[in-house]
């Protein structure tokens, strides 16, 4: 990943404090999910140092481009946050989501795109300092068909869709802009 050998994955780190700048300290049920955030984002971040602009919306073999994932990944923190909180998607939520996998004004280059998923790992790791941990297993309705799930099981699976779009943006980048 481009990453210095010396450093640890954050798993490997001990427990977070303050991972958003917010004063706050992750409850311990939930640092895994916060790990897994903070390793996607610098992840990322160490793939896409030099990646172009013009390879942003390249899908190669029709597979999602990294301008996708980028949009994506921080599209469902956003709304897994939305849901924990047990609130319903607004129709700018609904709109982004039409709109990931297209350049839109704000989101066409490398560094926007890197801010915008940067911004909303802090505010999904702010909102993981706030969760009280005996709320995590308390019902949340997913979606327009109200699927189960629990505050616990959206804010896991906001980290873990992360990881696996991480995943997928790392090779999709290697084959398209950096190899």
């Amino acid at each position: 990943m481009n990453q210095p050998t010396n450093v640890p994955e954050y798993w490997l780190r001990g427990p977070l404090t303050d991972p958003a700048g917010s004063g706050q300290t992750v409850p311990a049920l939930l640092q895994p999910a916060a790990h897994a955030l903070l390793q996607a984002r610098d992840d990322i971040r160490h793939a896409l140092v030099g990646f172009p602009d013009s390879a942003l919306w390249v899908r190669p073999a029709g597979l999602a481009s990294v301008g996708f994932h980028l949009q994506h990944i921080a599209g469902v923190q956003d709304r897994m946050l939305t849901y924990a909180r047990h609130e319903a998607l607004t129709d700018a939520q609904f709109a982004a989501l039409k709109q990931e996998g297209h350049p839109t004004a704000g989101q066409d280059t490398v560094a926007a795109l890197l801010d915008r998923l940067s911004q909303q790992t802090d505010r999904t790791l702010a909102a993981l300092c706030q969760t009280d941990p005996a709320t995590l297993p308390d019902f949340r309705p997913v979606g327009r068909a109200g699927l189960p799930s629990t505050v616990g099981g959206l804010l896991f699976h906001a980290a873990e869709h992360s990881m696996r779009h991480t995943g997928q943006l790392l090779v999709t980048a290697k084959v398209v802009g950096n190899g």
